[in-house]
This record gives C-alpha cells, structure tokens and sequence, in this order.
C-alpha cells in the first residue's frame, strides 16, 4: 500500500488518474463554462502536476508553493489546449505546468533579472519544450533562436541569466579525502587572505618611510635609474645612495616579518 503524502492538505496516494479520453471531454465540457467539469479534470490530472513538482524537489523551496504553483499550470493548460489537435493532454500541459514553476522560482530569485531577459529565458524554455516534443531529442541553442527569432546571443544570455546560483562551497569533486568545491576552482590566488595581509605590511613599511628614502626607491625601481643617476639628481654621492637603498630594503624586511 503507497504511503500518505499530503501536500496542500491533498493526499497524494489517493489521486485519481483519469484516461485521456475522459480528460479531453471534460476539457471540452471545461472551456464551455462547466466548472464542474473544470474541477473533475484539475483533480484527474493532479498526478501530472505532483510528477513534475518532484523534479524541483532538490529546490529549497517548500513543496507546497511549488504544488500550488503547477495548479496554476494545470489549470492554464486546460484553458488553452486544443481538443482537435492529435495529441494527448499530458504532452501540452507537463511544459506548461513546468513553464510555470521555473517562472515562479526565477521570478522569486534574490538575483534580480530585467523584464525583457525574463520574458526572453521563458520564451526560449518554452520553445525548448516544444522542440523537445516535437524532435523528440534536445534542440540546440541555434533551433530555439530560429524558433522565436531571437539572436543565438540572446538566448544564452537570457538562459544564462536564469540559471540558479551555484554556490562557492558547492563540492565537485570528492575521492576519499576532503572535496574540491567551486571555490578552489575559481578563487583569485592574486587575492588570498594571505596576498592581503602581505600587501597591508608593504603598505604601512613604505608609510614608514622618510620623503627622501620613497624618493630613491621611487627613482630606483619605477623609474628604473642607476644609483648614479638618483645620486647625481638627489645630489648626494653614489656611495650614499647605495647605503641607503640597502638600509631601507632592509627596513621593509623588518616590518614585514
């Protein structure tokens, strides 16, 4: 016996399944104003929108919202489906349905997207959908442009710009020891804690510094002059120039040890 699942105060186990013959007259009945009827298909095809709510389940989002929300797909679908076309109700309403709950999770996501490349990512996943099932394969970024006449460009931004954030901390890869997560992929080597704290030292050691012992540094390694030339544009002897250079490298050492 299935176990009882409630999501929206509905038990799971005890959905009905309704042949697809008894769903396209009830939508017939449906779309000319019988709620009744309305009502009878929405229950039948509950199963529908429960199947593809579980493959969000990954999500954390609460099961219920996204239940709630594919009801809402469901009942699109059955407004809009075309009883005279030669295809079963479940292979128009499972993209709606769908459509549907990744326009709910994009539209609630913390990063926020313009209204023009949020209408552009769901008309491109709905384009998908359809060459999906019209190919019966995964239709390549160049099909689903040529489908709503949009630059190849556009359509990977757009998608792009709805994909969910992947956290730093997310894990790779993991073989006995500890994981490799996407930080250790991407991180800046340029910019660790430790590259930090030693760019602090050698800043606060050159505050330290006399205005003449910055200047002979300055003129000795960025603008590249021998000791003679600082010794004869500070106006001291190239022997001094070299005891100081000496002293304040020496210097820096010291502050950053």
């Amino acid at each position: 016996m299935q176990a009882k699942v409630e999501i929206c105060g509905v038990n799971t186990a005890a959905l009905k399944v309704l042949k697809n013959d008894e769903t396209m007259a009830l939508i017939r009945r449906a779309q000319a104003g019988d709620k009744a009827a309305k009502e009878r298909a929405v229950m039948g095809n509950l199963r529908l929108v429960l199947s593809v709510v579980q493959r969000f389940s990954g999500r954390n989002e609460p099961m219920d919202d996204l239940f709630q929300v594919g009801v809402i797909g469901l009942l699109k679908a059955i407004d809009n489906f075309d009883t005279a076309q030669p295809v079963k109700f479940s292979t128009y309403g499972v993209p709606m349905i769908i459509g549907e709950i990744r326009r709910y999770l994009r539209d609630g996501s913390r990063v926020k997207i313009s209204r023009g490349m949020r209408d552009n990512a769901y008309r491109a996943l709905t384009a998908k959908e359809k060459l999906t099932a019209q190919l019966q394969r995964e239709p390549t970024v160049e099909e689903i442009a040529r489908e709503i006449d949009l630059p190849r460009e556009e359509v990977v931004f757009a998608l792009d710009a709805i994909a969910d954030p992947v956290s730093l901390y997310d894990p790779v890869f993991q073989e006995g020891g500890d994981a490799i997560c996407v930080m250790d992929q991407v991180r800046d080597e340029r910019s660790t804690d430790e590259s930090w704290l030693e760019q602090l030292a050698m800043r606060e050691a050159l505050e330290s510094l006399s205005p003449r012992e910055k200047r002979i540094l300055a003129l000795r390694f960025y603008e590249g002059k021998t000791q003679v030339e600082v010794s004869s544009e500070i106006g001291i002897s190239q022997a001094q120039v070299s005891r100081l250079e000496k002293g304040v490298i020496d210097k820096i050492k010291r502050r950053m040890r």
